[in-house]
């Protein structure tokens, strides 16, 4: 399948985290996009804007990851897009925080339009893996 990897990429470890499951997701035989592995210019915001948009629109699935207090208001967006143009979302959260918080320790715009979602306060990359790669197998 040809996936976009949405989540939160500002620091070195959400780089880390987004380059191994991409890593992992192609060794399983999938087309991965992740936004910080462009090569456009990092101060061009239009041309990162059309770059992704390109990319949301070539992609079969979007994969999310929901950590932090809030998600990341640019994977929200992401996912928004793709829930507009009937592509399947996987949801992933593996942050501690927030889980007694019903629905969804999260934004209900966000929980509800999930085709499936994950908490999985926190799991190991391998556990993530095989969960994704599950929800992938059962699209």
């Amino acid at each position: 399948m040809r996936i976009y990897l949405a989540g939160p990429l500002f620091t070195s470890a959400e780089q880390a985290w987004n380059a191994d499951m991409a890593l992992r997701l192609r060794a399983a035989g999938h087309e991965v996009f992740v936004p910080q592995d462009q090569d456009t210019d990092p101060t061009d915001a239009v041309a990162i804007f059309q770059h992704d948009l390109a990319h949301l629109d070539w992609c079969e699935v979007v994969v999310a990851f929901m950590d932090g207090e809030d998600p990341d208001s640019g994977t929200a967006w992401e996912c928004g897009w793709a829930y507009a143009r009937s592509k399947p979302v996987i949801m992933v959260r593996t942050d501690f925080r927030g889980l007694d918080q019903t629905p969804a320790p999260y934004n209900l715009m966000l929980s509800a339009s999930a085709t499936a979602r994950f908490e999985m306060p926190l799991a190991t990359p391998d556990d993530v893996e095989r969960v994704v790669l599950g929800a992938l197998a059962a699209l």
